[in-house]
């Protein structure tokens, strides 16, 4: 009988759900947003759905993601401060907003909390924040957040988790990301 090593499919089950979520991307904004903004749109929630399956299975969102995450940004802005310089410099300040709320925010909140939030959050947010903008990560951050809080009381509540366990945030700010960027 010839069988499937269900070892080796395993790691790529996680990533099956990407192509979905850009297809529904390109499809719900690709008629009423311009292309750059899309492209960018795109690109946040491909990284925000890796950063979610590897904060899923290890509770933490590694550096070099982050710094991918940026690196593409400035890779995708270079072209157009060359190509359209007075709408390239809106978008910078628009993003360098974005970047310091999402990313103050959630440092103010992990210096708050000592360390209740994870390092890994407060850089993705504030990597997210450049592709987001100001109003888009406000949006995204409330989003995320209230899902996470209703999840983290349900699970309490159904005695899955106690007081002190830990759940890994990036799977809802992806969510709010998501919802953000289908509904902005």
């Amino acid at each position: 009988m010839i069988g499937v090593n269900s070892e080796r499919i395993k790691p790529i089950l996680p990533y099956i759900g990407l192509p979905l979520v850009a297809a529904g991307l390109f499809f719900a904004r690709a008629g009423n947003t311009d292309m750059f903004a899309l492209f960018l749109l795109e690109l946040v929630s491909a990284f925000g759905y890796v950063a979610s399956v590897y904060d899923l299975k290890y509770k933490k969102i590694p550096n070099a993601l982050i710094l991918a995450m940026i690196f593409a940004w400035a890779l995708a802005m270079a072209p157009k401060l060359f190509l359209d310089a007075d709408s390239a410099v809106s978008l910078l300040k628009e993003a360098g907003l974005g970047f310091l709320c999402g990313g103050g925010l959630f440092l103010l909140v992990y210096s708050i909390s000592r360390r209740g939030l994870g390092g890994g959050d407060v850089k993705f947010m504030a990597a997210a924040g450049l592709y987001l903008g100001f109003s888009g990560i406000l949006s995204a951050m409330l989003y995320g957040s209230v899902l996470a809080a209703l999840a983290g009381l349900s699970l309490l509540l159904l005695k899955k988790i106690g007081r002190k366990d830990s759940i890994p945030l990036a799977p809802f700010l992806y969510a709010g990301i998501l919802a953000t960027v289908f509904w902005m």
